[in-house]
């Protein structure tokens, strides 16, 4: 008869059983820490439910941004490690998992600039181990995403792009920023247009593609309406799963790199700008906190959402919209497919008059103006 390992045991009792309390964890922590031999078959098990979840849809960025929600630094930096160790046993990826593989050893992307923390006592450890497996075995499937078929060399217009958009996160100048934000958009505008036409010219082209988003706390809410602007002023769809903290947005791969940017740089923007207008609040006696925030980003996204779909609407010349049309049937028939049933919600928590003038204003000083064609 077959011995049953202590790994084994230890995740019959804190993984499988059906109760979720501190007793089950505790009882496996015990029996692993008990046991040092079983540790290279604990870490084996950890690198089979990494693997586990990419087929159920899940991503590396997406599997590090749940276990940073749902638990602690601490296990977070685990998984990270199970991911490393997962790759040689992995199929060839994309280049955009290649990506997320590569920030996940970027000490900067990952804020390591201190030292790692010394590995705690056995049970503790084992504990965190515990608490890291229950959540990766219960990750449900999400929607399987295309990978891009090759890597696409970063063309000097994005360059070009990342470094206006750069320019107008760093400076303390409202009208320098919106005019870097307007020559970024610019610029994004005729990269999208340039390669919607080198597309249809081609003999045979991809289909539209998916990417996920950290949609992260707080204010989340808001904060997926912006990039839902952003995203339909460029042609993609994003449609937002809340309890896991991304939306999945659909287009072409050069479109989706751009909503990427945009999104991030107004994200940068709009906070600075709404941490200058509280302190103005707040200097003329005004307490605002949460609902001033809340409200600020509401009508921040609101706004910009307005500008963008306005732009969308009027610089599109004749001879783009059979182009751009089927282009957007095929993005429509991607979404659906990927997503057959969701709903629409409406922003909560926008309460405070004061935060929603000055998430407008600053909305409009952000404004990404199109002076040729936005595409």
């Amino acid at each position: 008869m077959e011995r049953t390992s202590t790994v084994d045991r230890a995740f019959e009792a804190a993984l499988y059983a059906r109760t979720d309390d501190h007793a089950a964890i505790d009882t496996g922590a015990s029996l692993l820490a008990a046991d040092p031999a079983a540790d290279p078959e604990l870490r084996r098990r950890g690198v089979e439910f990494v693997a586990s979840a990419w087929r159920r849809g899940w991503q590396p960025a997406d599997v590090v941004r749940i276990v940073g929600r749902e638990l602690d630094d601490v296990h977070a930096r685990l998984v990270s490690e199970l991911i490393t160790e997962q790759v040689p046993h992995d199929r060839p990826r994309g280049p955009r998992w290649a990506a997320q593989l590569a920030a996940l050893t970027d000490p900067e992307a990952r804020g390591a600039d201190a030292a790692a923390p010394s590995r705690p006592d056995r049970f503790t450890f084992a504990t965190v181990v515990l608490e890291l497996y229950r959540l990766l075995l219960r990750l449900p499937a999400l929607e399987v995403l295309d990978e891009p078929r090759r890597a696409r060399p970063e063309s000097r217009m994005l360059t070009r792009i990342r470094a206006l958009l750069a320019k107008a996160e760093a400076t303390g100048y409202p009208d320098e920023a919106e005019a870097l934000s307007a020559k970024a958009q610019e610029l994004m505008a005729r990269h999208s247009i340039d390669e919607a036409l080198l597309a249809a010219g081609a003999p045979a082209t991809e289909g539209p593609g998916a990417c996920r988003i950290g949609v992260d706390p707080p204010y989340e809410q808001a904060k997926a309406v912006l990039l839902d602007a952003v995203a339909a002023a460029n042609h993609c769809r994003a449609v937002w799963n809340e309890p896991f903290g991304f939306s999945t947005v659909v287009g072409f791969e050069p479109d989706l790199e751009v909503v990427e940017l945009l999104y991030t740089s107004l994200l940068v923007q709009a906070t600075t700008a709404m941490t200058k207008a509280e302190a103005a609040q707040r200097a003329g006696g005004r307490r605002r906190t949460k609902t001033f925030r809340q409200s600020f980003l509401a009508a921040y996204s609101h706004r910009i959402g307005t500008r963008l779909a306005a732009a969308a609407e009027t610089q599109v010349t004749d001879d783009l919209l059979p182009v751009l049309a089927s282009r957007e049937v095929a993005v429509t028939d991607r979404t659906e497919s990927l997503f057959p049933e969701t709903t629409t919600t409406r922003v909560r928590g926008v309460s405070d008059a004061a935060g929603w003038t000055e998430g407008a204003r600053a909305a409009d000083r952000a404004e990404v103006r199109s002076r040729h064609r936005l595409a």
